[in-house]
């Protein structure tokens, strides 16, 4: 089986629409939630959402595919545009041997709104003839698909909140296996709207706090719910040897993907934290490989939503694998920074932990301030610290009961 480089990455986020703003961001522990400005709020309970500011899909589209194409999208097509510019990949590999792994945990429910209202004021006659294109999940992997002329294998994957995580980490496969030389892969969301924000807030996911200062809070004893966000994270992963013929600049080598399900509820997560738990291990078994990293020098980048049940269930499953060393890893959770990103979570996420790979600085748990009882670990509360981490766990959580853990380990074989 052959190794996993990661060769490219691009975001757009609430905390930065490039790499490096949105590292350094991270670094000093920007909060990107603020007060809804897509919408007016005015008799509804939620008020604030991490929204991404400053974003110019012409930068990265033509004018007419952006009128052709849901938000959500060209979050995608932006980050991906900067992954594989810094990637470099584009004409080294055959078209046939490229693959696109990119999915979204809605879509485009922003263009199913729009285009539902004008059904309802204007008639069947008005409804864009885009619209179902602009609507469907899948579009935004093959608009990658399209415009860098991927004919390798191309799949959209939907697994709510661990979307492009499970889309990472089936890419890592699909190389790891040789079934594609590199990958562009990841995953991108914009579902600030008022059904979605409707919907969560009457299954009680949302937190209903008005300052947006104090209102995305994992593992603090305060948190009642997570903070809507939306952008966009692109990763290219290569096959290693094709990334060291060509001189390309490694961030990370991918080690191991964990993949289970709780198979217990829609929503909750298993309380006893045994499957979640499981694809972590999945994840270091594989990466153990590599090296067997102590837990001091080992990152994980937590799932951490917010939710009063998700974060002592997932305190619950690490503790689960690395019992009593638990204590000893740096955790934290940057939604205490972006929001729930949903469908880009685990892919901006990902970016987030090979970040801390290469500079050893590993991002805080922002809003951290009152511990409680049931989630007891280091979250690197308030401000980043500098650690000399090789190991970067990354775990995402979805409706549904679906888990994925992504393992990076740091490499000095720079090609």
């Amino acid at each position: 089986m052959r190794r996993v480089a990661v060769t490219g990455m691009g975001v757009i986020s609430p905390i930065g629409n490039t790499v490096a703003e949105f590292e350094n961001s991270l670094r000093r522990g920007v909060c990107g939630v603020g007060h809804i400005t897509r919408y007016d709020t005015a008799g509804l309970p939620v008020k604030v959402a991490a929204e991404v500011k400053g974003f110019h899909p012409e930068m990265y589209m033509e004018y007419g595919e952006v009128r052709r194409t849901d938000l959500y999208a060209q979050y995608a097509m932006a980050a991906a545009s900067q992954a594989m510019e810094d990637s470099g990949i584009l004409g080294e590999v055959p078209s046939e041997r490229l693959g696109v792994y990119f999915g979204s945990g809605i879509g485009g429910i922003g263009s199913c709104l729009k285009e539902t209202e004008r059904l309802m004021k204007q008639g069947a006659s008005r409804v864009s003839p885009y619209s179902i294109p602009m609507m469907i999940s899948n579009m935004a992997a093959g608009l990658l698909a399209i415009a860098y002329r991927a004919k390798g294998p191309c799949l959209p994957v939907v697994t709510a909140c661990a979307t492009s995580s499970h889309a990472i980490g089936e890419a890592y496969r699909c190389i790891r296996f040789g079934y594609a030389d590199a990958v562009l892969t990841g995953g991108a969301e914009a579902g600030i709207n008022p059904l979605i924000m409707a919907g969560f807030t009457n299954c009680n996911a949302l937190s209903l706090r008005a300052d947006p200062s104090e209102s995305s809070l994992p593992f603090d004893r305060r948190r009642d719910g997570f903070v809507m966000g939306e952008g966009a994270g692109a990763l290219v992963l290569e096959n290693w040897e094709t990334a060291v013929r060509r001189k390309a600049t490694i961030y990370a080598e991918m080690v191991g993907y964990g993949n289970t399900c709780d198979a217990y509820h829609v929503t909750l997560p298993q309380p006893d934290a045994v499957s979640s738990s499981r694809a972590i291990a999945q994840a270091m078994e594989e990466a153990a490989a590599k090296e067997k990293v102590p837990p001091e020098q080992t990152y994980f980048n937590a799932h951490g939503t917010g939710t009063p049940v998700n974060d002592a269930v997932e305190t619950l499953a690490i503790k689960r694998v690395f019992a009593q060393n638990a204590h000893k890893l740096y955790v934290s959770s940057i939604k205490s920074m972006t929001g729930h990103m949903m469908g880009a979570a685990g892919a901006a996420e990902a970016i987030a932990s090979i970040l801390t790979l290469n500079s050893g600085i590993v991002a805080p748990t922002a809003g951290y301030r009152e511990p409680d009882p049931a989630c007891d670990l280091n979250y690197v509360p308030q401000k980043a610290v500098q650690a000399d981490i090789r190991l970067a766990l990354s775990l995402s959580l979805g409706f549904g009961g679906h888990n994925a853990c992504l393992a990076f380990h740091k490499t000095e074989e720079m090609a």
